[in-house]
């Protein structure tokens, strides 16, 4: 199973596959049972959507977003 590097938590994918702009995605359901999405495009940003209603984006240059379920936002940039 891998596992998740942010939790830890294991998990399985339970369906994947690639849309018509060429960007990857899959289903994934953790240990705890919770469900979540993974969004890997081709310009190599990534997007995550999780079962709380938070998510994660990462446009693969640095900057990343994370967005609470509540609505509020944390912005992060790592220059390489």
């Amino acid at each position: 199973m891998p596992e998740n590097s942010y939790t830890g938590e294991h998990y399985d994918v339970t369906s994947s596959g690639v849309n018509d702009q060429g960007n990857s995605y899959d289903h994934r359901v953790s240990e705890s049972g919770a469900h979540s999405y993974h969004y890997s495009n081709s310009d190599g940003s990534y997007y995550y959507q999780n079962s709380d209603g938070s998510t994660y984006y990462n446009n693969g240059d640095g900057f990343s977003t994370y967005t609470f379920s509540s609505g509020d936002t944390t912005q992060n940039y790592n220059s390489k």
